[in-house]
């Protein structure tokens, strides 16, 4: 290569390291002047505080955690609830997202138009409204402990949450969900291998029969490995509220809703787009060979429409976890929540901010990649 400016190739290059140097100085800059601020107004920086003790309780924990367990493992507490919401959140607003979407489709003009005030309504308001709107409806109009209503023996609904009954035996109950995770993955192995058993024979096994099976065999072997108990550990009425059973709090449901209405709104216009992406002659094919629409929709249809899908539902499956952090309005123990208790305490903000940044960003790209692979598994490959 000819080391001349007149070179386009010499030119780019110089240019692209003058701007790494630009930005390298930056954040030399930045980091140096916020160190030397730091020093003069007497505050440490660096993340030794983690392994302090932490002194204060939280919530809802989904792992044991008490106020004298360092501000690391409050910390985690935090991720994890995040984590539970954003998961939770995610599945429900897919499939509420994807009933609205295509009943913005129906032929009936009444479902059609009903789909479409629910997008309308709820994607127009912000968030933050909303979650204002079902943590006062929870909270507000419901009973207190003493009246609260029973829906069924042993679930009881109060301004204190919903109390559920938990199996007394932990371990039983640890084996059945275990056997459940292993079923959902060994049902998408499955289904993985009947179709590709479809594509070289032409023939595949009846794959909804198995999965219903392994969904409902493994969670009961695994309650029969830990022993089959039937004892209950039922919330009761102690004074003011009720002790035992798990809690499903008012934070927890009014973030959860939020969450999952707002978003399925955005969804069902990416479920709606899609459809209507794909031709039209691929429902008139269908019809052809005596399909009906319904069946249309879900063998035809919905696969086509998934390579449209996908891309913009990753934005959503983000947004959704990014949102998640509204929760510190509301009162919800998430991680914003969690690291602001933090760095209320130990006054080292930046620290608290780089740890919230990171863990948003991890989980973010984590999803992306996710959904990154199964955008190319359903992507058409040209031969």
């Amino acid at each position: 290569m000819r080391v001349s400016w007149s070179n386009p190739a010499v030119r780019a290059m110089v240019y692209q390291i003058v701007a790494v140097a630009l930005v390298v100085l930056a954040v030399v800059t930045l980091v140096s002047n916020t160190r030397a601020n730091l020093n003069a107004l007497n505050i440490q920086s660096g993340f030794g505080f983690l392994d302090a003790e932490a002194g204060f309780a939280i919530g809802e924990t989904p792992i044991a955690y008490g106020p004298q367990d360092t501000y690391a493992k409050a910390i985690a507490v935090g991720l994890l609830n995040t984590l539970r919401v954003a998961a939770i959140g995610i599945v429900l607003a897919t499939l509420l997202g994807t009933l609205i979407g295509i009943a913005r489709l129906s032929k009936n003009w009444l479902v059609a138009k009903l789909a479409s005030g629910y997008v309308e309504l709820f994607r127009n308001v912000p968030l933050l409204l909303q979650l204002f709107f079902w943590y006062s409806l929870i909270t507000e109009n419901t009973p207190g402990p003493r009246q609260a209503v029973a829906l069924l023996p042993g679930v009881f609904v109060s301004n204190r949450g919903i109390k559920l009954p938990l199996p007394a035996e932990a371990l039983a109950f640890d084996l059945a969900l275990g056997g459940f995770a292993l079923a959902i993955v060994a049902s998408l192995a499955f289904a993985h291998w009947a179709r590709r058993r479809r594509d070289a024979a032409g023939k595949a096994p009846p794959v909804g029969r198995w999965v219903v099976a392994m969904l409902i065999g493994l969670p009961v072997l695994g309650w029969l490995a830990g022993g089959a108990p039937l004892a209950l550990d039922m919330p009761t009425l102690q004074g003011f509220d009720f002790v035992g059973g798990a809690t499903l709090t008012p934070e927890f449901a009014a973030l959860l809703i939020g969450l999952v209405i707002y978003t399925a709104a955005f969804i069902a216009e990416v479920v709606r787009s899609g459809i209507q992406s794909v031709n039209a002659g691929q429902w008139e094919a269908a019809e052809a060979i005596g399909l009906r629409r319904g069946a249309a929709l879900r063998l035809v249809v919905l696969p086509q429409a998934l390579r449209v899908i996908i891309p913009p539902m990753t934005n959503q499956y983000l947004n959704i976890t990014k949102n998640s952090s509204l929760a510190v309005a509301i009162g919800y123990p998430d991680i914003v929540s969690v690291v602001n208790t933090t760095l209320n305490q130990t006054g080292q903000a930046i620290e608290g901010i780089l740890i919230i940044m990171g863990a948003y960003l991890v989980v973010s790209l984590t999803i992306s990649m996710l959904m990154n692979w199964y955008n190319r598994r359903m992507a058409l490959t040209e031969r």
